[in-house]
């Protein structure tokens, strides 16, 4: 349709409609594909794009020829070398479209399981221990816990500051955790590829970031250098969380009504054990 005889139609709901969408198309692609390595990647495709506009109109038949057949090997090639960023976006639509009956239910993780894994994040952010905790949330990561040695064990404070010893086997990659549930440790996951990331950031953390980029799980990190706790969601880092924080955080994000609880912080749960060691 040439564009003079589609101007006067502007004002039907159904084409400001249709504009409207490959616009917020458009700027949603952009906003995911922002800081990455396929940024380059799609200015070359304007770029082309671009080309080949002015090889029909200026009918240049030699350069229109090898543009057209062009496109779909570079679109074999943009599938193959760019998959990371394309699942991130189907991802990115995933969690924001899924249908209700798809999420997980209110309720569902229980308060006190999660006071566990503040005291034993607090308590290894205390002693310094290096920590990397991803808690799954509605899109499975069984592909990592196959990857791992797997546990199936009930969420403790004691078991997770076990697996973390630096002397002990399992210490060495992430602890994942599944339908309130230890579901494996020293799971390995795949690094981030952002390059904004800080450099201050080591390898625990980058996998950290690069697991909530593919999925819409959670990752706590403790830091074994300066014992700061680490709290991630969606590949953006916040850092230098406090313990009442940090349950806020993971009780907001599993839609967990929020209870009060004496362990808050390692304090706390000595206080319990003291009272019933008296009693």
């Amino acid at each position: 349709m040439q564009l003079e005889n589609y101007i006067p139609t502007i004002s039907n709901l159904r084409n400001v409609l249709d504009i409207a969408l490959v616009f917020i198309i458009v700027y949603v692609v952009l906003k995911l594909f922002r800081g990455t390595r396929a940024v380059p990647t799609l200015v070359g495709i304007v770029i082309l794009s671009l080309l080949y506009w002015i090889s029909i109109t200026q009918e240049l038949a030699t350069l229109e020829f090898v543009l057209r057949y062009a496109v779909g090997f570079i679109g074999i090639a943009i599938i193959v070398l760019f998959q990371s960023e394309i699942r991130q976006a189907l991802m990115y639509f995933a969690n924001r479209f899924r249908f209700p009956i798809l999420k997980r239910q209110r309720g569902q993780f229980g308060g006190s399981v999660f006071d566990e894994i503040v005291l034993a994040v607090t308590t290894l952010a205390t002693e310094k221990t290096g920590a990397l905790i991803v808690i799954e949330r509605n899109v499975g990561l069984r592909n990592f816990i196959d990857a791992g040695v797997q546990i199936d064990a009930r969420i403790s404070y004691d078991l997770l500051v076990s697996i973390f010893h630096p002397e002990t086997p399992l210490h060495d990659g992430a602890v994942v955790i599944q339908n309130e549930r230890i579901a494996a440790a020293s799971v390995f996951l795949p690094l981030t590829k952002n390059p904004e990331i800080s450099r201050e950031l080591g390898t625990r953390h980058r996998a950290a970031i690069g697991i909530t980029e593919g999925s819409d799980a959670i990752s706590l990190v403790v830091s074994e250098e300066t014992g700061l706790i680490t709290y991630v969601e969606a590949g953006q880092v916040r850092r230098n969380i406090e313990t009442t924080q940090l349950r806020k955080l993971l009780l907001d994000a599993l839609d967990i009504p929020m209870v009060e609880s004496r362990r808050d912080n390692p304090k706390a749960m000595a206080e319990v054990e003291s009272d019933a060691t008296v009693g």
